[in-house]
């Protein structure tokens, strides 16, 4: 395979792509798009997302230490595109998509309802990159609808008909899988005779 050498670029890709909610010490509810967002420790339960400065939930985020990540589903791609390229400074976005909103369990901030799954998320930590700050945050509660969720309590990420982000792009994700966790190096199931 021969590849060409690139510079330095924040090239990886595909990412999820979620909702952002956050409010300000007035209880103006905001929402935005990020796809620079990714999991950082199990225990406790911590996420990472960047945002730049000039955002204004970065105001909102930074004021409070609180937001949630709201993973959306495919059919709410126009409006996952919509927030992201409009600023809540100019246009009410909840208001324009008439999102409904549902308090959240342990933070001021309220979790949107059409997303199936929903994390709300306390700031512990804020680092200064350069075109982004990175804030650490940890998990306090995590909402997931009930239809995605078995009888043996597996949740069934590929029914939610999640998004990703890759390159300037939103793609679906995969409804089948190609593999689980280990698969790699599972035994075999020996067969009887």
């Amino acid at each position: 395979m021969s590849k060409e050498v690139l510079k330095g670029s924040a090239m990886l890709n595909p990412v999820p792509v979620v909702l952002v909610t956050s409010k300000n010490k007035d209880n103006k509810v905001n929402v935005f798009t990020v796809g620079w967002i990714g999991t950082a420790a199990t225990r406790p339960p911590m996420i990472t997302v960047a945002i730049r400065k000039e955002r204004l939930s970065y105001d909102y985020i930074k004021s409070t230490g609180e937001f949630v990540v709201n993973l959306p589903s495919k059919d709410m791609t126009k409006i996952v595109d919509f927030c992201g390229v409009r600023s809540g400074r100019d246009v009410d976005k909840i208001e324009k998509f008439n999102l409904e909103l549902s308090p959240s369990e342990k933070i001021s901030v309220p979790i949107i309802d059409a997303c199936p799954i929903a994390l709300e998320c306390k700031v512990k930590s804020i680092i200064p990159l350069g075109s982004h700050d990175l804030f650490l945050a940890e998990i306090l509660s995590v909402h997931v609808d009930k239809a995605l969720i078995d009888a043996k309590g597996k949740i069934h990420y590929e029914k939610a008909n999640l998004i990703n982000y890759c390159h300037g792009e939103y793609y679906p994700m995969n409804q089948k899988s190609i593999g689980k966790f280990g698969f790699s190096v599972q035994k075999k199931k020996k067969t009887k005779k």
